[in-house]
């Protein structure tokens, strides 16, 4: 990995990699890019490849400033507090509703995932966002049961949306539009 300056596209990261088939871009939420490309092409060409999508890049930016712009922030230290909240709040709270409601997690982990609040695994593994805690009790509860229903249908059928429904006393409609009113936040360096 190489971090260049480039004069008009700003700070990339180039990335040479074994698995790369073909050039990949990514701007990221703070403007920067990374470069992703094979072995057997040179980073000059890679660079070129970032040049010749220079307008793009830039709507792109502009489109994440406008959309983060919104987003709440907090720190590092208020990070380490989220955390220790959510181990202590979400073990015993997806063992509570599983049991419950009759599922069956096979592993839970707590993330810090920042684009999803949580996910279940084709093994049924759980994992939860330590940003969950900063949303209502009915929320979190939400999130869980969303996760755990994802062990008995591992898609968004409707099927899966009638068992979820049914585990919140049909609140998910509810629920759903409440949950899009908040954003996971951006830490703060």
């Amino acid at each position: 990995m190489a971090i260049v300056e480039h004069k008009t596209l700003g700070i990339i990261e180039c990335v040479r990699s074994v698995r790369a088939r073909s050039i990949r871009l990514v701007v990221r939420r703070d403007g920067t890019l990374r470069l992703t490309y094979p072995l057997f092409t040179s980073r000059s060409r890679a660079i070129s490849f970032a040049e010749s999508k220079a307008e793009w890049i830039e709507s792109t930016r502009q489109r994440l400033m406008e959309r983060f712009a919104s987003y709440p922030t907090i720190s590092r230290k208020e990070l380490e507090q989220l955390r220790k909240a959510a181990r202590q709040y979400i073990p015993p709270n997806v063992e509570r509703l599983a049991t419950q409601h009759g599922f069956k997690y096979s592993s839970l982990r707590i993330s810090s995932a920042h684009t999803r609040w949580g996910s279940c695994s084709g093994r049924n593994g759980i994992s939860i966002s330590l940003f969950v805690m900063l949303l209502p009790e009915h929320l979190r509860e939400f999130i869980i049961l969303h996760e755990l229903s994802h062990t008995i249908h591992h898609n968004h059928s409707a099927a899966f949306h009638a068992l979820l429904n049914k585990t919140v006393a049909g609140n998910e409609r509810t629920y759903n539009r409440e949950l899009k009113s908040y954003r996971i936040p951006i830490i703060e360096d």
